[in-house]
């Protein structure tokens, strides 16, 4: 996957507006089978597995005993003793060695990744340009399913998710047949003006909707509290790695929040550059690009808790000088999915 094929505002603003087709195999599968499945899960996740059902996906940090996150991945539930967890591609062979060293008897750990291609549509004529290419009844696809189906003759596991803030969709096949699921695919796109879209776009069109990079926002070092992923810790299913910490965090109270920011000039913030409120350092950046829907300058950063409310005027040290911005409401950029 190209940082970008013409140019990332292009791509961005047509993913916004029509229909972007994304490579995304560089993201790893992990399958975990047997029944024992659900018990190994529960313990890796912060979120609670035990309410879903066949067909469902669930977003959820994975953590360690101190809370800090090993990554944020995708769990998709096919049967009671069948799962895939979606992981980051970086941290593909670390979230294996995590999960065989907390697994147990009557469970199967298996790397799906090099034998999976995943294709995306994201865009408001996603519903419209895949159905013609499927049997499948889209608009009974709910937000955070799927099902299996036929793409354009290819036996594919269909998902609703996105990591655009768009409506859209994502394709499991297996490594034979993707060449041939991007081509219909691009032909469809191709043919309503639609573009195939590079690294570029996809970091500037997530950042927008608030949506975090592992690595960037999130890792080891950042818990969920902090990263205002409250909603993904189910506190009350029992136990599970990080819980008491994760507890501990939340009774206390945290004492930083990532939260957005927008320039007060033309000045682009990027990752690394420091934070600074009446000449005190307070925190660094995490992401920050232009926004291309918004024609303005955007970020994330995490600050103290006190100076975290919205409007808190800060600071952005950007080559040796500090430029205005100040603290916004997230997402960025809210579209209708």
């Amino acid at each position: 996957m190209p940082v970008q094929y013409s140019s990332i505002i292009d791509e961005h603003l047509t993913v916004r507006s029509n229909l972007g087709l994304f490579d995304i195999s560089h993201m790893g599968e992990i399958e975990i089978r047997g029944a024992k499945s659900l018990s190994l899960i529960q313990k890796l996740i912060t979120n609670d597995a035990a309410k879903m059902v066949d067909g469902q996906v669930l977003y959820t940090p994975m953590c360690t005993e101190t809370g800090g996150i090993v990554d944020d991945l995708l769990l998709y539930r096919f049967a009671a003793d069948r799962y895939m967890l979606v992981v980051n591609a970086s941290n593909i062979e670390k979230d294996l060695e995590w999960i065989h060293a907390h697994s147990e008897a009557g469970v199967a750990v298996e790397n799906r990744s090099d034998e999976t291609v995943l294709v995306a549509l994201q865009g408001q004529n996603a519903p419209q340009c895949l159905q013609t290419l499927t049997e499948v009844n889209l608009t009974t696809l709910d937000y955070y399913r799927f099902t299996a189906g036929e793409v354009a003759g290819i036996p594919t596991i269909i998902s609703r998710t996105g990591y655009t803030g768009e409506i859209g969709f994502e394709f499991y096949v297996g490594a034979e047949c993707g060449v041939d699921l991007w081509n219909a695919l691009y032909e469809v796109t191709n043919a309503i003006g639609g573009k195939p879209i590079g690294l570029g776009a996809r970091d500037t069109l997530r950042l927008e909707a608030r949506l975090c990079l592992y690595g960037n926002d999130i890792d080891e070092t950042t818990t969920p509290l902090e990263a205002g992923l409250r909603w993904t810790i189910a506190f009350n299913k029992g136990s599970f790695i990080g819980r008491q910490a994760l507890v501990r965090q939340n009774d206390e109270g945290i004492k930083r929040r990532l939260v957005g920011f927008q320039m007060l000039d033309r000045s682009i913030a990027r990752a690394h550059h420091a934070v600074y409120r009446k000449d005190q350092r307070i925190g660094e950046i995490t992401s920050g690009a232009p926004s291309p829907s918004l024609k303005c300058n955007i970020g994330l950063a995490y600050l103290p808790i006190e100076m975290s409310k919205l409007n808190t005027k800060i600071e952005i040290e950007i080559r040796g000088k500090r430029h205005p911005a100040k603290v916004v409401k997230t997402p960025f950029y809210r579209a209708s999915i």
